[in-house]
């Protein structure tokens, strides 16, 4: 979710040399977003639909400036996979709870909090 609202966020402030994308520690590479986050940030006219899930690499860890995670447990257990790459690794918004599992008001909130976090962001 945080990868396709950022890269929205980012087209409709016309910054074009920063992208994100997104990859998880225990994902089930080529699962779909579920329908929930789907329909959270559709919403806010963004579209999840072709989004497949990807576990994280060395080569995504190095290849990237700035990693967020959306808690600290995903921030610690990627700092233990990948130490040489602590330095930028952080926790969005202070920590994000997963919504996974929840119903959609679950995924609203988790939405919005990503959101004032990615603002934050580009801000800086």
């Amino acid at each position: 979710m945080a990868e396709v609202l950022f890269n929205k966020m980012l087209k409709e402030r016309n910054i074009t040399d920063i992208s994100a994308s997104s990859a998880g520690i225990a994902a089930y590479t080529g699962s779909p977003a579920s329908d929930n986050a789907m329909a959270a940030v559709k919403e806010l006219g963004a579209d999840l639909s072709q989004h497949k899930a990807r576990l994280v690499t060395r080569r995504l860890i190095e290849e990237s400036d700035e990693i967020y995670c959306m808690s600290d447990s995903h921030a610690k257990a990627l700092i233990g996979l990948f130490p040489e790459a602590e330095d930028k690794i952080r926790v969005l918004g202070g920590g994000i709870e997963d919504p996974f599992g929840g119903d959609i008001n679950v995924y609203r909130a988790c939405r919005n909090q990503i959101l004032a976090a990615l603002n934050d962001i580009i801000k800086r």
